[in-house]
């Protein structure tokens, strides 16, 4: 599998990877488009630098614009929950880089500014949300997010969620989500304690493991 044509992804994907310059998947994107594609769950362990936010968002992008919701009404039909605000900034515009060439719409929720503009900005509808877990149970505790129809879940930085202790947050923000759902996990490392949240969260998954090019400890002097 040597190109991004190879691993079926639309023509207007492949247009927007091409803008960005990108001719050969990397070891994490060629290993985990094809099983999201194929609607299965994912276990991956794969480190920032590797590439992985493509490797989620260029398949859930895919199946979403060949699957349009019904009676073209943009609801969240996938969810990114991400640790951090600049995290979840950054896997927005990659979102929206990506589905340049889509009839997509997408919005990043965190904590730390005001809620009302992105109560407003849910009501007008999303085809996809990124969001911090804190912020994200406000919104559905508040009733201003409707995740009922979320088909693609994706848990990123999964393992620093945890470290953060966000975990509680993210088992109430489960209980607004459909349970027939496919779920995406990626974490830097299979951990005890990611390997319990995968039982828990995860159905059959897919494992796709990951090393980065260079490894903290053969970066450090």
């Amino acid at each position: 599998m040597n190109t991004f044509a190879d691993l079926g992804l639309s023509d207007k994907i492949l247009r927007a990877v091409t803008d960005k310059g990108y001719e050969i998947p990397s070891p994490i994107q060629a290993q985990a488009i094809p099983p999201v594609l194929e609607g299965r769950d994912v276990l991956a362990a794969a480190q920032t630098g590797t590439g992985k936010t493509a490797g989620f968002t260029l398949p859930i992008l895919h199946k979403l614009s060949e699957n349009p919701s019904r009676n073209n009404r943009r609801v969240v039909r996938s969810l990114v929950m991400t640790p951090t605000r600049e995290l979840a900034a950054q896997i927005k515009a990659n979102i929206d880089e990506y589905g340049s060439h889509l009839d997509f719409k997408s919005l990043v929720v965190f904590g730390g500014v005001g809620i009302n503009p992105q109560i407003n900005k849910l009501r007008a509808g999303v085809d996809m949300l990124v969001a911090t877990p804190g912020r994200l149970l406000d919104l559905c505790q508040q009733r201003a997010c409707d995740l009922s129809n979320v088909e693609i879940l994706v848990l990123d930085e999964a393992d620093r969620m945890l470290d953060m202790g966000f975990i509680n947050d993210i088992k109430k923000v489960m209980n607004y989500i459909p349970k027939k759902r496919q779920t995406l996990l990626f974490s830097a490392t299979f951990s005890k304690e990611i390997k319990t949240i995968a039982k828990q969260f995860l159905t059959n998954p897919v494992t796709v493991e990951v090393a980065a090019q260079n490894t903290t400890a053969e970066r450090v002097e």
